[in-house]
């Protein structure tokens, strides 16, 4: 057998070395020189045609490294083989290989003919061996040619081509020269892609490859994405992708530097994954990571990474890996067998091999299960999440040998660091998410030993360690689900604390369950476990983990405290109290099982197995004013428990009907308590730290507008704005220190003197403006028990609205106790004297005491303001109270239900709606009740009001107090009545819109006409009574049915609306019904009234002109024969010597002189008479 025809392995062959090639890349000529001949061998068609090609560059020093190179190739006797090939003329060359492949092309890829090389005597070699340069050339062309038209046309299905040429030892350097020269010289017909592609389907192609990219070292990364993009997504499966990986291993052997992105590379197309591996275990970094091995982060990184893609690409490799047999070549074999060297050498040396039995535990001390070192914790963790990613994610199925050694590694024993208890967590949940490596009983009594060291040592972890959130937490929180068989919380948990989603069937965890709930913690030891643990310190969002709070919160849900009559309320206080922002996720829901706890009977054969609540002193000591407690409990504490209230009470009305049923019914916290609580202080503080609390500042706020309305209105909101905006910030500007300059003595003494001394006060109370709502509060009191000095004579209109400026600010943040004391301030002479004294609930029951105040006050606008916003307040918290009065009482009158059914069984029962309604009544009367009296107050004093005196104040013009009614009684638009009225009109505004059925029964109720022209032009909403007037037209009373005619014409002068007009016909047809059946005393009494609103409705709707003169011309007519009746002779209905041109105020001035002594018909004439001009009058006008 010639030489030339035995066949090598690749194997044995000489690559090129990465210092080889480092010195290719940079052309480092020392290093270059530094070679050993067979290195340099390999590198000698590129140096020869960098000595003989002309240079781009022209440096002298580029010229003395080509020296250099020259005398380094003037040795080797291969150059000169090297020299004849590049001599050839290329070019025809191209040409004749582009004919080839055109005549390939046509035969449809026969080798039949051949431009490039003509008929073979001998074989392939011997041809090469016998061969001038140019036909050596024109041979490996045209087998490389062969092979890139085979490679393009198989469809990517690979195979391997019997080449002699790429097989023969002895000539595999002169082939490579000719492959470097043939690809260097033609690099448009032969793309240096596309050969190395052909390269992987001859035997030796690795090595030539590596050849051929050594001499175009800058092809390096061009050439491995090629082979990447072309290569498999399962590289393992098939002979082609084990040789390209096996290539691109090689390639990256020679160039290691760029190994990590070549495997970024990989990972970027989802090719190749075992040449990723690869990379990494052949890779070794200068500076060797002590904590975790590059194995592990590549691995981890795959599969707990955000790619989906590349998770499932990858977890595809380990599956179809593990079908095939176990062979040493396989490359998950290898990462496998690495994977565990790095497991075994990291294992305490008493548990790398197997679980001692009794006597290796007798005869090794404690000292043995110390466990892992410290510096292997944070490594033993990451191979846990490993191999928690690689069997629950790819579906790894461990050997024996492989669960043994986790499962050693899982029970060893870490030291006390926050890594320790780390690394405790992790192997606690891979225990729970696969139950299947404890397989022996051995096993599990290893498994049972290691879960009760974590119950002893977990308060020592927790203590020597410095962490919050230890596993002792974890530990009771999987006792507790195992004991409500919440499995898939135990899973949610478990893949919560590995950080990774894993498939866990709840049928694998039974044989846990049994552990747990029979062996380790039974139920009771849960519970006083639970409540002896320590709370967490300052409590914050920013503590992650499980906490103690989760376990409470569990414990309290499945109601395992009540059941073992364990105490618990002072743990949770405790913990509340142990709080500061951002608020813990866990607190409010915390908080809401507990009120649960409290109300709800944990089961129905034993009611009284209920949790305590807070005590009210423990509650008072969180919202002390004294310097001590305030900085104790931070604001986060206050709004925990002002949260705790509020839901308790709520739950307290909801449950009602339940907690009827108790012998031992918890208890509503006293309003004394709830006096003391700032509620909207901390309302507003909440307000500025929203984003910190999470969702507590809108709980609160759904509760306040649920519980306590008058805390949560509009206006208020509005006015805390203009509080807290741009000019007050810039007010404060000027405030040079945050303390105030004057006491609350100086404030009273200033008060006392505020006739003769109204500048100094003027001076303060302009100086309290410029303090913020929280420091104004200690001068509350001192500015509201003053405030009835500011209603004497002669008092500044400026201080009396500065006061109310400060009041305003200061009910933003203490309105309760503010109203109180200002309704105490604003009372009558005689009840100061007897020093009666209101309280919040004294005004809840009877909202109407804040309009028995002193009578000034109705005509001093800016007390007035404070006193309406106060009436407003109280009337909303009166219905607040009366219905949960209604709800606390509701099960007296069940009794009192059962009572009457068994005596009159007969009758219907509904006696919850007969107390709805009642209490819907009072409101109604309580509502309609200060409307009354509001309108009262907008009558002028001087008219309808006597107990209302006039005031004066400095800076009104007139003499005195006379002067002063006057203007009143004329409705001047600058006077005090009219400031007041508008205030008034405001209020009643609201209310109507708020209910627009209080609107509706003061109308039926009436009041003065003289306030008519007053509510309908200052009352934007009372368009809303066109929609009753039919039905108060209907009303059996001929006042009810004056008063809503008279209310019509005005309205229909207001809201000239299509609705007007059809109303105002009803009003026009009722009053001609009513000439027909009224009798003369009782049409009189209608019509004296009436008829001048006909001149409205004609002024309003001309096209009611007819119908009114009927109207007119029919009372005329009746009241006319009235009169002939009687024996005597009157003036005629409308004189003749009476013109159009008499003025209206001539005709008003006979009637009214004629009026009190002429017969009520006769009036009643000239009445008709009268309106008959007004009408025509209003007519010409608009002419």
């Amino acid at each position: 057998v010639p030489r030339s025809l035995v066949m090598v392995d690749s194997a044995s062959l000489q690559f090129v070395s990465p210092y080889a090639f480092e010195a290719m890349q940079k052309v480092d000529v020392a290093r270059l020189a530094a070679l050993s001949d067979p290195e340099l061998r390999l590198l000698l068609p590129c140096l020869v045609r960098m000595a003989l090609c002309a240079p781009a560059d022209q440096s002298n020093a580029w010229a003395q490294d080509k020296k250099l190179i020259l005398r380094l190739l003037s040795g080797v006797e291969a150059v000169n083989s090297i020299v004849a090939l590049l001599s050839v003329d290329f070019h025809a060359l191209e040409q004749d290989a582009r004919k080839e492949q055109q005549l390939r092309h046509k035969a449809g890829g026969s080798n039949s003919e051949s431009i490039l090389v003509s008929q073979l005597q001998h074989g392939l070699t011997l041809e090469f061996e016998h061969s001038d340069p140019l036909r050596r050339l024109r041979l490996a062309l045209s087998e490389l040619l062969a092979i890139m038209n085979k490679v393009a046309d198989s469809n990517g299905e690979f195979f391997l081509k019997s080449s002699e040429l790429f097989e023969s030892p002895v000539y595999l350097e002169e082939v490579a020269d000719v492959l470097c020269i043939l690809q260097a010289e033609l690099p448009s017909l032969l793309p240096i892609i596309e050969v190395a592609e052909a390269l992987l389907h001859v035997r030796n192609g690795e090595w030539f490859m590596c050849l051929l990219v050594a001499n175009v070292p800058d092809s390096f990364s061009e050439v491995c994405r090629g082979l990447i993009k072309n290569g498999e997504r399962q590289d393992e499966e098939s002979v082609g992708g084990r040789r390209r990986t096996e290539a691109l291993r090689q390639l990256c052997q020679m160039n290691p530097s760029q190994a990590l992105n070549i495997r970024a590379m990989v990972v970027e197309e989802c090719h190749l994954p075992g040449l990723g591996v690869a990379l990494t275990l052949d890779y070794k970094p200068d500076m060797a990571d002590e904590a975790v091995s590059p194995l592990v982060s590549y691995v981890s990184g795959l599969l707990l990474g955000t790619n989906g893609k590349v998770r499932t690409w990858f977890s595809m490799f380990i599956r179809n890996g593990q079908q095939r047999k176990r062979e040493s070549s396989s490359v998950l074999w290898q990462m496998r067998r690495q994977l565990l060297l790095e497991l075994v050498a990291i294992l305490p040396r008493s548990r790398s091999t197997h679980v001692p039995n009794d006597t290796d535990m007798d005869s090794e001390s404690s000292s043995g299960y110390s466990g892992l070192r410290e510096e292997h914790v944070v490594k033993a963790s990451a191979l846990l999440r490993l191999y928690c990613a690689l069997m629950g994610i790819a579906g790894l199925r461990p050997t024996d040998e492989e669960a043994e050694q986790l499962l050693q590694l899982m029970t060893s024993r870490p030291p006390a660091t926050p890594a320790g208890v780390r690394f405790v967590s992790l192997s606690f949940c891979k225990l729970l998410a696969f139950p299947t490596l404890v397989s022996t009983p051995e096993q599990e009594q290893l498994m049972v030993m290691w879960l009760s060291w974590m119950i002893k040592e977990e308060e020592y972890f927790e203590s020597a360690a410095g962490v919050s959130a230890s596993f002792g937490e974890m530990l009771l929180l999987v006792a507790m689900y195992f004991h409500s068989n919440q499995l898939s919380a135990i899973i949610e948990l478990v893949c919560s604390t590995l950080g990774m989603k894993i498939a866990i069937k709840p049928s694998s965890l039974s044989k846990m369950k049994t552990i747990f709930t029979q062996e380790i913690f039974t139920e009771q030891v849960v519970t006083a476990h639970a409540v002896r643990v320590a709370v967490t310190n300052n409590l914050s969002a920013n503590i992650t983990g499980f906490l103690p709070i989760h376990c409470i919160y569990q414990l309290l849900r499945s109601r395992a405290f009540t059941k073992h009559k364990v105490s618990i309320k002072d743990w949770i206080f405790r913990q509340l109290c142990e709080t500061t922002t951002p608020l813990h996720t866990q607190l409010l829901p915390l908080i809401d099982v507990y009120i649960n706890s409290i109300l709800t009977p944990a089961s129905k054969t034993n009611p009284e197995a209920t949790n305590q609540p807070i005590t009210e002193q423990e509650i008072l000591n969180v919202f002390q004013d004294g310097g001590k407690a305030r900085s104790q409990y931070t604001i986060t504490t206050q709004l925990l428990i002002l949260y705790y209230i509020l839901s308790y009470e709520e739950a307290l009305l909801a449950n009602t009907k339940t907690l009827a049923l108790m012998q031992k019914k918890p208890k509503s916290y006293s309003p004394a308590l709830m006096d003391q609580i700032p509620i909207k202080h901390l309302i507003r503080q909440a307000q500025g730290l929203q984003q910190e609390l999470g969702g507590l500042h809108s709980a609160l706020l759904r509760l306040l507008a649920t519980n306590y309305p008058h805390l949560c209105m509009v206006e208020d909101w509005i006015s805390e704005e203009e509080v807290t905006g741009t000019l007050p910030l810039l007010r404060k500007m000027l405030l040079t220190s945050s303390s105030c300059k004057y006491s609350q003595t100086q404030l009273r003494e200033a008060f006392q003197n505020v006739l003769s001394g109204g500048p100094g006060l003027l001076r303060i109370l302009e100086h309290l403006t410029l303090l913020s709502a929280g420091d104004l509060i200690p001068y509350a009191e001192a500015l509201t028990s003053s405030m009835g000095l500011l209603l004497e004579d002669g008092v500044s209109r400026r201080i009396i609205q500065t006061v109310n400026k400060l009041w305003m600010v200061l009910n933003t943040v203490m309105p309760r106790k503010l109203w109180v004391m200002t309704v105490n301030a604003l009372q009558p002479l005689v009840k100061l004297l007897r020093q009666q004294r209101y309280t919040q609930n004294d005004l809840m029951v009877d909202p109407l005491i804040v309009l028995r105040c002193d009578s000034r006050v109705f005509r001093c606008p800016p007390l007035m303001d404070i006193t309406l916003h106060m009436l407003n307040g109280y009337l909303l918290a009166s219905k607040a109270y009366l219905n949960a009065h209604l709800k606390e009482t509701a099960e007296f009158e069940r009794q009192a239900q059962t009572v009457s059914n068994l005596g009159l069984s007969g009758q219907p029962d509904t006696p919850e709606v007969t107390r709805e309604e009642l209490k819907n009544a009072l409101l109604a009367a309580q509502d309609s009740a200060a409307v009354q009296i509001l309108l009262e107050v907008c009558l002028p004093s001087v008219q309808s009001a006597p107990g209302i005196p006039m005031r004066k104040q400095v800076g009104d013009t007139g003499a005195g107090k006379g002067a002063q009614g006057e203007r009143e009684a004329e409705g001047g638009l600058l006077s005090d009545l009219r400031e007041v009225q508008c205030l008034i009109c405001c209020l009643l505004h609201q209310m109507f819109i708020a209910d627009p059925n209080i609107a509706k029964l003061v109308h039926f109720q009436g009041y003065p006409q003289a306030l008519l022209p007053l509510t309908v032009a200052g009352i934007p909403s009372m368009h809303i009574c066109l929609d009753f007037i039919p039905e108060l037209l209907a009303q059996p009373q001929l006042e009810k049915q004056i008063f809503a005619i008279q209310l019509l014409s005005h309205l229909c002068t207001q809201y000239a609306l299509p609705k007007s007009l059809s109303v105002a016909r009803l009003a026009i047809s009722v009053m001609g019904t009513l000439l027909t059946v009224l009798t003369r005393a009782k049409r009189f009494a209608f019509f004296m009234p009436t008829l001048p609103c006909l001149v409205s409705f004609c002024k309003a709707f001309p096209p009611l002109f007819d119908d009114v003169m009927s109207l007119l011309i029919q009372v005329g007519q009746v009241s006319a024969a009235d009169v002939t009746t009687k024996a005597r002779d009157i003036d005629p209905l409308i004189p003749q010597e009476i013109r159009l041109s008499e003025s209206k105020y001539s005709l008003r001035k006979r009637s009214a002189e004629e009026l009190g002594r002429a017969d009520p018909d006769v009036q009643l004439c000239y009445q008709i008479e009268a309106t008959f001009m007004d009408i025509i009058s209003s007519s010409t006008q608009a002419l």
